[in-house]
């Protein structure tokens, strides 16, 4: 027998129609860090403000056509930053082309993201259970990209109070999900202190989604 046998299967399926690729972006970690590293710059990470007045753990930016922003107004996208004014970053094309491919091989070809969410999470950030309304058409897929610290995924049902799978998440790991699981509910539990090698104390998640 060989370490292959061993190993986790490149594709594991959380539900009918979402996908856990393993690695998926580990190939290009590089040239994602960078464009992140770019996409900060021009719109630095910020902690927003819920609508019910709580300011969220995860720091966040935003890059593409749109942009997801969160205030006591509510939850929306918006074409350009709160904070400047200013368009939003361009997507950068690694990122596009990333979302591409972990798109089709999870089933969802031609997909083409117009809003990259960005998240920064510290060690005891997290994300409560929630479901990603706020997009124009929930015809097209979510990919998630996962880089820097472990983190534990949280995937429910169709209702907040369904049981939620525990799936646990590492650097370049990438979830897809669309179709009859594209309103599910999903999460994040707070994040363990444990550093890692690359990026020290944190984790960077990449949210692409069709929004408008």
């Amino acid at each position: 027998m060989t370490l292959d046998l061993f190993e986790p299967p490149a594709r594991e399926a959380l539900s009918e129609a979402a996908w856990l690729l393993r690695g998926f972006a580990l190939p290009h970690v590089d040239a994602l860090l960078a464009a992140i590293a770019d996409v900060a710059r021009a719109a630095p990470f910020r902690q927003m403000q819920t609508p019910g007045g709580f300011t969220m753990s995860v720091a966040l930016t935003n890059c593409g056509a749109l942009g997801w922003t969160t205030d006591r107004r509510g939850y929306r996208y918006a074409s350009a930053d709160p904070q400047t004014g200013q368009p939003w970053p361009p997507m950068p094309a690694v990122f596009t082309r990333l979302a591409r491919d972990a798109a089709k091989a999870a089933g969802f070809p031609g997909f083409a993201p117009d809003a990259c969410l960005v998240n920064r999470y510290a060690p005891g950030a997290r994300l409560s259970l929630h479901q990603d309304r706020d997009e124009r058409d929930y015809g097209a897929p979510i990919v998630s990209v996962s880089l820097g610290m472990d983190a534990t995924f949280l995937w429910g049902g169709h209702a907040r109070g369904d049981r939620a799978l525990r799936v646990p998440l590492v650097h370049g790991d990438v979830v897809v999900w669309g179709g009859a699981d594209r309103l599910r509910y999903h999460g994040v539990l707070p994040l363990k202190d444990r550093p890692h090698a690359l990026l020290g104390a944190q984790r960077l998640n990449l949210t692409l989604r069709k929004a408008g």
